[in-house]
């Protein structure tokens, strides 16, 4: 890698990865070990953690073009260390969290999400993950997301309660779907959302709590976009 050249992208956008891709890779071993070590990365580097979320998915048995996708990223490092993280006091203790999903992922139709949460403007909870169920909707993959994204923010105010540091004021969800919002302000249940009706029940719960509020945000401008 000391002679590769550095990438600006930890992906390539034009490339699909599927399980049937490409040739077998002759040390699978091999592939495990560095997915391994780079996950490891994702602790204090979140612009990798959707790439990494991918290539993991073909553990089992990588072909060469996954092998390729690694290398991509092991490239992009090399070019974009980062500074880590730096946490700053802006002023405030306001928790946000932004919400985001990618309906139907090309393997096997199962949406991935992703949210990341700022403390006081400093980010410290951020995840990419593939949904267990397939949903039927682009709506129904983005409230589960909205659901995942609440859990995460109860969790961080309750850290916060502990350790004397809570902010009285509504959490602030952040999502880019209307289509969410229109369920989540909704109280009747109709046909499309009956099998979502838990993840509903939470999140509408949460929110006539009090304990967060919910915004629309311009997808150009949804910081989770990037775990997707």
């Amino acid at each position: 890698m000391l002679g590769s050249k550095p990438v600006d992208t930890p992906m390539d956008p034009n490339v699909k990865l599927t399980v049937e891709d490409g040739e077998p890779l002759n040390d699978p071993e091999k592939y495990r070990r560095l997915v391994g070590k780079l996950n490891y990365l994702t602790v204090t580097q979140p612009d990798i953690v959707f790439s990494m979320s991918v290539v993991s998915q073909f553990l089992a048995t990588p072909k060469i073009i996954h092998w390729n996708a690694v290398i991509q990223i092991l490239r992009y490092l090399k070019g974009n260390p980062g500074p880590g993280l730096v946490y700053r006091d802006y002023g405030n203790r306001r928790v946000e969290g932004f919400s985001d999903a990618d309906w139907g992922s090309p393997v096997d139709r199962r949406s991935i999400i992703g949210y990341c949460v700022f403390v006081g403007d400093n980010l410290v909870s951020w995840k990419s993950k593939k949904q267990p169920v397939v949903a039927r909707s682009i709506a129904e993959s983005e409230y589960r997301a909205m659901a995942h994204t609440t859990c995460e923010l109860m969790w961080v105010r309750q850290l916060l309660t502990e350790m004397g540091f809570a902010d009285a004021s509504p959490m602030q969800l952040w999502y880019d779907n209307q289509a969410a919002i229109h369920i989540a302000s909704n109280l009747v249940f109709h046909e499309r959302t009956k099998h979502i009706e838990v993840d509903c029940h939470f999140v509408r719960e949460k929110i006539q709590q009090g304990l967060i509020s919910t915004y629309h945000v311009k997808t150009g401008e949804q910081l989770a976009d990037i775990f997707t």
